[in-house]
């Protein structure tokens, strides 16, 4: 049998290393496909979706609204914050709103934590760094503030930094409903039959990473970052978790909320209903 290839970009942090697991370390027969693990940081993921680089790709749900027409969302793989998220750090006690026109240091323009600031503070200068320079640009007066993802959430304040707002718990508060930060996506010129069979091997391997936590946290534990075995398993419960295995209605209005707001306000382009391949 000839072998496919499928490339699938995920960012190097614990929960996609826990995701996708079971394929990285090839614990699933996947009949003819043969997956490639190809590890960036979700900004740079989000710009190759722009150009369709790859089959298979995490993705923020801010890009998303631009890549609709080449990518349709997986039915699994979403990072769902409920009452949390991304969060506003800086070197001392401010009040968020004194942040306007001020520089916050943002992990990329296409992050879902991005638009979600811009819902919540729409004026601002925008100082984009690697996730993983947030805190160095804060720290050296490059930016007065900065937004906080993956890890981070976790680690501020053993870093020195004190937590502003929680934009996960702001979004809760004004929506009632969970806040998609993060999906999985693949290239609909595949075709749905190759799409579909694909699917099924990512869903396979999101639960068998659940099915098998303990083997899962020890591979996911190298994408870290300093995270010890507690706080590895902790951030891994916030973001691989039943809304993971499965998009349900509420995370869909969720998604489907943040997309109209985001064209209502004039953060996104063009207004996007998501679509779902059937699972």
């Amino acid at each position: 049998m000839e072998t496919r290839l499928i490339r699938i970009g995920h960012s190097p942090d614990p929960d996609d290393a826990f995701m996708f697991y079971a394929l990285a370390k090839e614990r699933l027969h996947t009949g003819q496909f043969r997956f490639q693990h190809i590890l960036e940081a979700i900004d740079v993921l989000n710009g190759w979706a722009m150009e369709g680089r790859l089959e298979v790709t995490a993705i923020s749900a801010h890009a998303y609204a631009y890549v609709s027409d080449r990518y349709i969302l997986l039915p699994h793989g979403a990072s769902i914050g409920r009452n949390y998220g991304p969060i506003l750090v800086a070197k001392g006690a401010l009040d968020p709103a004194d942040l306007r026109g001020k520089r916050i240091a943002v992990p990329g323009r296409l992050t879902t934590a991005f638009l979600v600031l811009q819902l919540y503070l729409s004026e601002f200068q925008a100082v984009e760094v690697p996730f993983d320079q947030v805190f160095a640009a804060v720290e050296s007066g490059e930016a007065d503030a900065g937004l906080v993802i993956h890890e981070g959430q976790l680690t501020f304040e053993t870093s020195g930094f004190t937590k502003l707002l929680d934009l996960g718990t702001w979004w809760y508060e004004q929506t009632a409903l969970p806040l998609p930060l993060g999906a999985n996506a693949i290239r609909k010129d595949l075709g749905e039959p190759c799409c579909l069979e694909v699917s099924g091997y990512l869903q396979a391997s999101i639960n068998y990473g659940l099915a098998h936590r303990q083997e899962a946290l020890q591979y996911a534990m190298q994408f870290g970052r300093g995270l010890d075995v507690a706080l590895t398993d902790r951030f891994v419960g916030m973001y691989v978790n039943e809304d993971t295995r499965a998009w349900n209605q509420e995370t869909r209005r969720g998604l489907e909320h943040l997309l109209n707001l985001a064209w209502e306000q004039g953060v996104i382009t063009k207004r996007i209903r998501p679509e779902f391949l059937p699972g």
